[in-house]
């Protein structure tokens, strides 16, 4: 059996091929031109093993490799990798070596690799984000002109707003930009309401993200967002599990028989980690359930803290209602109040959410 470890780069890769007993085969550099990573996927020998490091632009390469049933693809954890085979001289022939290595003597730390479908999945729920994020960028340039104008409108953004600033006696200049800006943003809108109904219509006719939104706090694009970043529920062995994904769980140091709890570890899934944390003050304000957790430990933590065990928590039970099928059966509050505002995260993805 061939062992390949693929240092991959954005204009070109390198490869180093092995045999079973670790001896070197061949080690070469192509180009990262379709034709010549097509040429490559085409002179694998069936049964081959290849390693391929999960950073830049693995997707193409990747695909190729998927569409060859008869080789075995694994995608490192660069990370993890690092830790292991950590050397004080790198360069491109010695981290293929390595990988090549790890791969045959199964010690590579594998990364998740969701199929297909969850992968178009994260691209339209990462498309919308960089839209909205595009349009809070915008917004900001709009201020940014008025402040230098010193000039003050309330909800610039309504209609009246709007007609108020296009409306300002101010240099060409100023109001050239500023007429360009609301283009732009009234453009963005419209192609953020268009992906909106792609969301809304993929949410639907997904099974997991219908029981998602039995939850309070979750809306179409936030039970998108988690089923797509959580892939398949079967890969976690426990709740726990999951939470660690999300780097949702304190750091832990023991030493001398004392144990010091840290902050949460911030690994694995940001985006995951991220809207559970935003839209835990949502969670709480719709469920009796985590607006206790979220008091008892609000006043002995701070709100900051509360997001997180709330966001920990609610991790927890959408754990168990994917993997039973079951839509939440928390106790809703009679009369929805205000979501929880102390504390929230700032993200350019703020108006995303659909709760």
């Amino acid at each position: 059996m061939n062992y390949y470890g693929i240092d991959f780069h954005k204009l070109y890769s390198f490869i180093t091929r092995m045999d079973s007993k670790g001896k070197i085969l061949e080690e070469k550099t192509i180009r990262n031109t379709p034709e010549s990573l097509e040429e490559f996927v085409k002179s694998l020998e069936p049964e081959s093993k290849l390693a391929l490091e999960a950073v830049g632009n693995w997707y193409y390469f990747y695909e190729l490799l998927e569409e060859r049933k008869d080789v075995e693809v694994c995608l490192s954890h660069p990370k993890k990798t690092r830790a292991i085979a950590s050397a004080k001289i790198k360069t491109d022939k010695i981290d293929a070596k390595i990988l090549a290595h790890l791969l045959r003597t199964n010690l590579l730390p594998l990364s998740y690799i969701p199929p297909k479908e969850i992968r178009d999945l994260r691209e339209v729920i990462r498309y919308r984000a960089s839209l909205v994020g595009t349009s809070v960028v915008v917004k900001n340039r709009i201020h940014a002109v008025l402040e230098k104008n010193g000039v003050r409108v309330d909800s610039v953004f309504s209609k009246r707003g709007k007609e108020k600033v296009l409306g300002l006696c101010l240099r060409a200049c100023f109001q050239e930009e500023l007429a360009g800006y609301f283009r732009v943003l009234e453009r963005l809108e419209e192609e953020i309401g268009l992906v909106d109904k792609i969301v809304q219509q993929l949410a639907l006719s997904r099974e997991e993200t219908r029981l998602l939104m039995t939850m309070p706090g979750i809306g179409f694009y936030t039970a998108l967002l988690i089923s797509a970043e959580i892939g398949d529920i079967y890969r976690f062995h426990s709740a726990g599990h999951l939470c660690s994904y999300a780097g949702l769980v304190p750091t832990v140091h023991s030493s001398g028989g004392k144990t010091h709890h840290g902050h949460i570890t911030k690994e694995g899934s940001c985006w995951l980690r991220w809207i559970l944390v935003e839209i835990s003050g949502h969670i709480a304000s719709g469920s009796l359930r985590f607006n206790a957790l979220y008091g008892r430990i609000a006043r002995k933590h701070g709100t900051s803290t509360a997001k997180i065990t709330v966001a920990r928590e609610a991790l927890r039970v959408i754990y168990y209602m994917m993997k039973n099928k079951e839509p939440f059966h928390g106790a809703f509050k009679e009369k929805r109040i205000p979501a929880i505002s102390s504390g929230v995260m700032t993200h350019p993805m703020d108006e995303v959410l659909n709760v």
